[in-house]
């Protein structure tokens, strides 16, 4: 019994240094400004799920998207606008964002936190079904950033598109694809079905170097980033 509340101690220690690790990175590294508050507020008060990425993961998808230097970068799932703002502000003055949305009323509701946050100059919203839109979006790639963060069911044709809107060097980042450890199981679902199919695509694609980073919801789910290979040259003898 004394060994079983130990562990627990211990356990509880554990979270709480856990967490109070990350809340000093967020408030180190990843404020949230009026903007990025507005759009959550927004989100919230519309009714829109309260899944939005977290700071810290916005401020990483700032730091990839500055690593790669990207001029466009495309986001497949708006939600509430709250990570298109935290890329879009990664961005240049003639920089464009294009975030995919499939809900009008939420869509307006991106538009109106992007002009709040100042971003309205570079970042876009187009209404549809991101399998319907991304065709038409072939002669505006490539894209130096993809941001996967939608139904989870296409995942694995998202990837697809991903590549071919994409170049070498490009990163393509997808969320939710540790889901607790669901991500290593056999799926019960059609939306596991899509994040195990992304996850076993990005590890085994050639064209892809890709890691998946826990860093959400206490650890349990987070990113899975790739980075496109560039092209290998054949040599001659």
């Amino acid at each position: 019994m004394t060994t079983n509340s130990n562990e627990l101690t211990f356990l509880q220690q554990q979270a709480k240094i856990r967490h109070r690790i990350e809340e000093a990175i967020t408030q180190q590294f990843a404020a949230e400004d009026e903007g990025l508050q507005y759009a959550l507020t927004a989100a919230r008060q519309a009714g829109l799920p309260q899944i939005q990425i977290s700071p810290i993961q916005g401020k990483l998808l700032q730091l990839l998207a500055t690593a790669c230097n990207a001029h466009k970068i495309l986001e497949i799932g708006s939600l509430g606008g709250y990570s298109g703002i935290w890329l879009a502000r990664a961005l240049p003055s003639n920089g464009r964002l294009i975030t995919l949305e499939i809900n009008p009323i939420h869509a307006n509701l991106v538009r109106a936190a992007f002009a709040k946050a100042g971003v309205s100059d570079r970042a876009e919203v187009r209404v549809g079904k991101a399998l319907d839109l991304l065709p038409h979006l072939e002669s505006e790639a490539p894209f130096d950033l993809v941001f996967i963060d939608a139904d989870k069911p296409p995942y694995p044709q998202y990837l697809e598109w991903a590549l071919r809107l994409t170049r070498p060097g490009s990163i393509i980042v997808a969320d939710n694809c540790v889901r607790s450890g669901k991500a290593f199981d056999q799926p019960e679902d059609e939306a596991m079905a899509g994040i195990v199919e992304y996850n076993k695509r990005i590890a085994s694609d050639e064209r892809l170097v890709s890691l998946l980073l826990a860093m959400d919801d206490d650890y349990t789910d987070g990113f899975a980033i790739s980075v496109v290979k560039p092209l290998q040259k054949h040599r001659t003898m």
